[in-house]
C-alpha cells in the first residue's frame, strides 16, 4: 500500500489512524500480533524493527530466542475488526548476528522467498503464479470438549438436513446437495458477499464464491492468481477475514479438512503455472492436454514427492479423514485431465496459452501456506531438474474414475498417506528436494516433524466416542 514511512504516516494522519498492528506467522501458520500507538511508529521502527521472543512462536530454542520483526509497508491495510482505527501490516523476521540482522531461515515468509529465488537462480522461471480455492464451513454453532471425564463435539447449521424438523421453514439442504444451490436454501450468500468486498478492498482479488457440496454451510472462495509469496500473504488475510467476519455476525467458520462425518471435507485446491520472460512455461499445443514437457516434469516432481509433501501440506490428523474415496478428495498418486479423483487435475477448460495450468487437489487449508506453497514449488523444481516424466513413471494420465478400481488394479498404483504419522515418516525419508539450496533448513524440518508427531500421538491417545459405540458393551 505504501512505499515510504512518510507516505504511511500522512495516510494515518488523514484517516485518523490511532494504532499500528503488526502480524507475524508462527510455526503452525497462525497469525500473532503486537500493536503500537501511531506515535511510536518511526524511522527507528523501520531500521531496527521490533524485538520479540521467537521461542513462543515454535521456532527458536529459549536460549537463542531473540528475534526482530521488520514491517513491510507495502502490505499495509486498514484493520477491519479493530474498534479503534488501526493500520495492519505483515513483514519479515530476522535473527540477530554480530554484524546486525539476517533473515531468519525458519520464518515461513523467508522460506517462501528462498524457494522463489532458488527457482529463479536455476533458470526454470521468473515467477510461479498460484490460485488457491478455499473450501470451508460457516456454521451457526460449535462446541467441543476433550477432558478425561467428557469427550464431546456438537455442531449445528440452520441449513443442514438434520434441522428440517427444527427450523420449520422447509429450506434445509439434502445430504451432499448444496453445490451451487441458490437462495432461499443458500443462507451464506450475504456473508460471502461481505467477505468478498472486504477482501477486494484490501488487495485480495476474488475470482468468485459459491456454496459447496456439503449441506451444513460449506462454501468456497476462489482467488485470482498471484505470485507465491503474495498468495501466501493473501491466504493468511483471507482466513483472518473469514473467521473474524463470521464471529462478528454470530457465526463461526472452520477450514478443518473434515469437521463433519459423512459430508464432503474442506480442500484447498491450488492451481499453478510458471512464467519466464513474461511467457507461459506450461503451454505446448502438441503436448498432452496442451501441457509442455516442462509442465509434465514439474508434475512428475510433485507426484514423486507427493507422500512427503503431505507432511507439510496436510499437517493434521484430521487431514486424513478427508483424503478418503467418495468425497471428490484424491487418494491416489497420479494425474489426469478433468478428473477430480486424481491428485493432480489438468482443467479441460483452460485452453489459452496464458491459462494453461494444473491443480494439486490434496492440500488442506489448515497448512502453513508459506511452507506448503514453497514445498510444492521445490518438488516441481526437482522434477524439472531431474526430468521426472510422470507418464514414464506410471503415474498416468489416469483418465478414468480412480475410486472404482478393482483390487487387482489398485495394486498397480500408489496411494497418498492415510495418516499424519505416515506422512511425517515419508517426509523424514524424502526431503532432500526441500533442503536443496538451503531453502528448507534441516533443523526446521526436524522441529516441524517432532511437533506434528507429538500432536498425532497425543490425539491418538484420546478415547473416541465411536469406540464406545462399537466396544462399550463387549
Amino acid at each position: 500500500m505504501f512505499k515510504t514511512l512518510e507516505e504511511t504516516l500522512n495516510y494515518c494522519n488523514e484517516h485518523g489512524i490511532k494504532m499500528v498492528d503488526f502480524k507475524m506467522i508462527d510455526l503452525n501458520g497462525r497469525w500473532r500480533h503486537l500493536t503500537l500507538p501511531i506515535e511510536r511508529f518511526t524511522e527507528k521502527t523501520m531500521k531496527w524493527g521490533l524485538g520479540f521472543d521467537g521461542s513462543n512462536y515454535g521456532y527458536a530454542p529459549i536460549e537463542k530466542s531473540d528475534m526482530v520483526f521488520i514491517p513491510d509497508l507495502t502490505s499495509a491495510v486498514e484493520e477491519p475488526f479493530a474498534e479503534m482505527p488501526t493500520l495492519s501490516m505483515i513483514g519479515d523476521v530476522c535473527s540477530i548476528t554480530d554484524d546486525g540482522f539476517k533473515p531468519f531461515d525458519q520464518y515461513p515468509r523467508n522460506v517462501a522467498k528462498a524457494a522463489v529465488k532458488y527457482m529463479q537462480d536455476n533458470g526454470i522461471a521468473d515467477t510461479i503464479l498460484m490460485g488457491p480455492e478455499f473450501e470451508l464451513f460457516i456454521l451457526d454453532y460449535v462446541a467441543f470438549q476433550a477432558d478425561p471425564q467428557r469427550i464431546a463435539l456438537e455442531i449445528d447449521s440452520d441449513c443442514a438436513e438434520w434441522n428440517t424438523p427444527n427450523i420449520g421453514d422447509g429450506y434445509q439442504i439434502r445430504h451432499k446437495g448444496a453445490y451451487h444451490i441458490t437462495s432461499p436454501h443458500d443462507n451464506t450468500f450475504g456473508i460471502r458477499n461481505r467477505i468478498s468486498v472486504m477482501l477486494e478492498e484490501r488487495g485480495v482479488p476474488i475470482k468468485y464464491h459459491h456454496t459447496e457440496v456439503a449441506g451444513p454451510g460449506q462454501i468456497e472462495f476462489e482467488l485470482n492468481f498471484g505470485d507465491l509469496v503474495t498468495m501466501a500473504d493473501r491466504s493468511m488475510l483471507l482466513k483472518y477475514v473469514v473467521k473474524n467476519q463470521a464471529k462478528s455476525e454470530g457465526l463461526t467458520a472452520t477450514f478443518m479438512p473434515k469437521p463433519i462425518y459423512g459430508e464432503a471435507g474442506n480442500g484447498m485446491h491450488v492451481h499453478m503455472m510458471l512464467r519466464k520472460n513474461g511467457e507461459p512455461v506450461f503451454y505446448d499445443p502438441k503436448g498432452y492436454s496442451g501441457l509442455s514437457q516442462t509442465a509434465l516434469y514439474f508434475i512428475g516432481g510433485i507426484l514423486k514427492h507427493a507422500a512427503s509433501l503431505c507432511g507439510l501440506t496436510n499437517p493434521s490428523t484430521n487431514s486424513y479423514k478427508r483424503l478418503v474415496p467418495g468425497y471428490e478428495a484424491p487418494t491416489t498418486i497420479g494425474f489426469a485431465t478433468a478428473n477430480r479423483s486424481a491428485v493432480i487435475r489438468v482443467p479441460a477448460y483452460a485452453k489459452a496459452p496464458e491459462e494453461k495450468r494444473f491443480e494439486l487437489r490434496s492440500i488442506g487449508a489448515t497448512c502453513n501456506p508459506y511452507y506448503a506453497y514453497a514445498a510444492i514449488l521445490m518438488a516441481g523444481i526437482d522434477g524439472v531438474k531431474n526430468k521426472i516424466d510422470p507418464v514414464a513413471a506410471g503415474w498416468g494420465p489416469y483418465d478414468f474414475n480412480l475410486y472404482n478400481l478393482s483390487e487387482e488394479e489398485q495394486k498397480k498404483i500408489h496411494f497418498l498417506p492415510n495418516s499424519l504419522p505416515d506422512a511425517l515418516a515419508a517426509l523424514e525419508a524424502d526431503h532432500d528436494y526441500l533442503t536443496a539450496g538451503g531453502v528448507f533448513p534441516e533443523h526446521l524440518l526436524k522441529i516441524w516433524k517432532d511437533n506434528k508427531l507429538a500432536e498425532a500421538k497425543e490425539i491418538a491417545a484420546y478415547p473416541h466416542p465411536a469406540e464406545f459405540k462399537y466396544y462399550y458393551d463387549l
